[in-house]
């Protein structure tokens, strides 16, 4: 044990010394070095260099959704790198693992989006749609439509373009400069999207993305029919319609994609984290048959966008397996129910602790908000959920916290391989973090 503790030592040391934390407390970083260092992975749970075991309950990054620990996927891509590791996709080069992913995704993807552009992740992707999307009016002789409408609350990525989508301020304020020609509009209200549309000009506008539930802006499930009035609006416009499904996608909300709740098909949808599980890097846009066959025609030269990794055989690889193994396992529906478990355990816990006020989710997405009073949502002057969470980490419960916007939410995306037990332990862990912190703000 002394041994071990040495190492674990020896390990903070050099993390703080030398690992600069993405989406991470600097300073915390730095005097505290990281809160766990994990060494093991099995289905929902997760384990430390310390020996804890806590259930994974965010899929790490809202991405592990096939559980942690499948060997099937570590097989996979020791098969394909012993045989084929990398090769560019440039040039019209191409790879098996690619053109049957590509296929495969055609296949399972919303109405008719039939062609697929890779990335390594999402960041990427959504860059990627704005690009494309761009890049299409050009071809189409109109090319002052060039604007990208987000929403408020919605969260995109954060390489330049993706940054400037989202509309969490603060991820904005993070550089003093960003794209130009993105505007925001109320996540809730189509109204306000005609509002924004009108006020910038249709002319000018390319595209409007937004993702078919808000997970790191505060879990927010849209209300009836408002994905179907913003189709309707975008095509009143002729205004392209972009579903950010790097989160939604891949049976996380208990369908294969998000968007499929509303019956509504966009014209590109971005997708990444689940199409592996997080087992290899790879992420994509999804085009509509029709805007791909516009980009055949309209096209004369070479398309110059790219990256390295796109298309990458090993990556493809592990995602066909992964998709196999969401379908052979009917993870799909296995979300669906343990989703409704989630939010029948969460409405459990609102009516037993007063400080819990809306809980909301979709699927395997969920939310609690925290309040000072059910009946007016009053907020604390300080947030709770932040405290919720260390709480949780103490009795082997991993969830995350969203304080943006006068927010105090904490959110959940367990595995889609979670069962009833596991699913009951963490409504268990949950109810009493929150009762701890409850008991210390009513003192």
């Amino acid at each position: 044990m002394i041994k071990d503790m040495n190492i674990i030592q020896e390990l903070m040391d050099l993390d703080k010394k030398h690992f600069l934390h993405p989406t991470s407390p600097i300073k915390q970083q730095q005097e505290q070095g990281p809160s766990f260092i994990f060494t093991e992975g099995k289905g929902v749970h997760l384990k430390d260099m310390a020996g804890h075991t806590f259930i994974d309950g965010m899929s790490s990054l809202w991405n592990v959704n096939v559980g942690h620990g499948r060997e099937e996927l570590g097989k996979a891509a020791m098969e394909q790198m012993s045989k084929l590791a990398f090769s560019s996709c440039f040039a019209t080069f191409s790879n098996e693992p690619a053109i049957r992913l590509a296929a495969k995704l055609a296949e399972i993807a919303p109405g008719d989006l039939s062609a697929t552009f890779f990335t390594s992740g999402g960041s990427e992707a959504n860059d990627t749609a704005y690009k494309l999307a761009r890049h299409y009016w050009i071809l189409k002789g109109q090319p002052n439509r060039k604007k990208i409408i987000s929403r408020t609350k919605s969260y995109h990525g954060v390489a330049m373009g993706s940054t400037s989508a989202t509309g969490l301020k603060p991820f904005r304020d993070f550089t003093n400069s960003f794209d130009p020609d993105f505007c925001y509009a109320d996540h809730f209200s189509a109204e306000d999207l005609r509002n924004v549309i009108e006020a910038e000009g249709p002319e000018t506008i390319a595209a409007f993305i937004a993702e078919p539930v808000q997970g790191a802006g505060g879990l927010h499930v849209a209300p009836e029919g408002y994905f179907k009035e913003v189709r309707s609006i975008c095509d009143e416009y002729g205004i392209l319609f972009i579903t950010d499904e790097v989160i939604t996608g891949f049976g996380r909300t208990g369908k294969y994609f998000g968007i499929e709740h509303y019956g509504v098909v966009p014209d590109m949808m971005c997708f990444a984290k689940g199409v592996t599980s997080g087992y290899a890097q790879l992420g994509g846009v999804m085009l509509s048959e029709k805007i791909h066959q516009d980009f055949t025609e309209l096209s004369t030269g070479t398309l110059l966008h790219g990256y390295t990794y796109s298309g990458h055989p090993m990556a493809c690889a592990v995602a066909l397996k992964n998709i196999d193994i969401i379908e052979s396992e009917n993870l799909i529906k296995n979300a669906e129910l343990m989703g409704n478990e989630m939010l029948k355990g969460f409405k459990w816990i609102q009516g037993e602790i007063r400080i819990v006020g809306k809980v909301k989710g979709l699927g395997l997405m969920g939310g609690i908000e925290i309040v000072k009073d059910q009946v007016t949502n009053e907020r604390f002057s300080t947030p709770l959920a932040p405290m919720i969470v260390t709480e949780a980490a103490k009795r082997g419960l991993i969830c995350r916290s969203v304080v943006f916007d006068n927010q105090d939410t904490l959110v959940f995306a367990p595995p889609l391989t979670i069962n009833k037990e596991e699913m009951g332990r963490l409504i268990e862990i949950i109810h009493d973090a929150i009762g701890v912190i409850e008991k210390e703000v009513s003192k």
